[in-house]
């Protein structure tokens, strides 16, 4: 989900909702960009059309091996699509194909934690750390040799392509961000909201105890199965859908790398120290230089900056989005068409 940390430095008021009007004048009056002119529009699609990926691929990347899905041909323009909590890269499942048929070259990573990705050693600290995350990407990139892709993601798939872009733009051709800047500190997570704004992240007090942690592992379908529902209301996903998605939740390390992640946040567990210099840098909320578009449902029920906050932290070529039709938080997922036209866009820039 998305981060907290930012929020505060943002000035972050969960109430201020930006109706599609007002977000496309805000737009005009912060000089974002126009609306792109694409020279390609994609197809078509209907949310749900696709259910799975060509046989899953594997990789030693630094400390894991990676499982991943690929689509489009081997030569073409690559594409990053990075998954959040808790979804896995069904999330994709039509984006993939949209993008494949444009001729991209379409990778979609589990990340640490989820589905067949696995550490390579037990000595690993399960860490899900957000810096720790974009270091995996680093070392996917390098391991499938590929030096500068366009990334897209949510929820933690865009915090990990927010928080590479920012740390290494030479490795960025562009970027794809639901919900915007999501780049925090461990610093500033401290710093308590509103009631109103805590009472959203109740599940990330719940994992800062051993009740929560306990819990997590025992029902963590049924938790995923009530973030979907929450974040998402107006999607009407089956049970099959979910299934898919929560498949992934298995791996015998989910369970420590999220509650990992969401106390380092709160500054309740330690990182790792040779993370430390990244973290150094993220705290200062560094710009991001690259083309950006960033997307937001319009029926997002998860915590998020309005685009009026971070759009000052875009700049490079930038564009803010908004997708109606009841979108929730799994955008690529629900509104697949919006997403992929995003990446082929942005492609242009």
């Amino acid at each position: 989900m998305n981060t907290l940390n930012s929020m505060n430095e943002i000035g972050w008021d969960r109430r201020r909702f930006f109706s599609v009007a007002a977000a496309s004048v805000a737009a005009t009056q912060l000089g974002m960009v126009g609306p792109a002119k694409a020279q390609m529009k994609v197809a078509a699609i209907r949310a749900g059309t696709n259910t799975s990926f060509a046989p899953l691929k594997q990789i030693d990347a630094g400390v894991l091996n990676v499982g991943y899905a690929e689509a489009g041909p081997a030569n073409g323009e690559p594409v990053i699509l990075l998954h959040g909590w808790p979804y896995d890269i069904h999330s994709f499942v039509d984006v993939a194909p949209l993008l494949a048929s444009a001729g991209h070259r379409v990778i979609v990573p589990f990340l640490r934690g989820y589905g067949t990705t696995k550490f390579l050693s037990s000595e690993t600290v399960r860490n899900g750390q957000p810096s720790a995350l974009a270091v995996d990407l680093k070392d996917f990139l390098d391991a499938i040799k590929i030096e500068k892709p366009i990334l897209g993601g949510f929820d933690w798939g865009a915090r990990t392509a927010n928080i590479f872009a920012a740390l290494w733009p030479e490795r960025t051709k562009a970027m794809v961000s639901v919900s915007g800047y999501l780049i925090g500190s461990q610093e500033a997570g401290k710093m308590p909201l509103p009631p109103s704004a805590e009472l959203q992240w109740w599940y990330q007090f719940y994992f800062a105890t051993e009740r929560g942690r306990a819990g997590y592992d025992k029902y963590r379908r049924e938790f995923s199965k009530l973030i979907w529902h929450n974040t998402s209301p107006r999607w009407e996903f089956d049970d099959a859908t979910f299934d898919r998605s929560a498949a992934a939740f298995d791996n015998p390390d989910h369970v420590a790398v999220v509650v990992h992640n969401y106390r380092w946040r709160l500054g309740l567990a330690q990182g790792e120290s040779k993370f430390d210099a990244l973290e150094k840098k993220l705290a200062e909320f560094p710009n991001i230089t690259v083309p950006t578009i960033t997307l937001q449902g319009d029926a997002d029920g998860a915590p998020r900056p309005d685009p009026s906050a971070y759009a000052k932290r875009f700049s490079g070529k930038y564009q803010h989005r908004p997708v109606t039709g009841g979108i929730g938080h799994n955008l690529p997922q629900e509104a697949p068409q919006a997403f992929a036209q995003a990446i082929i866009d942005v492609a242009q820039s």
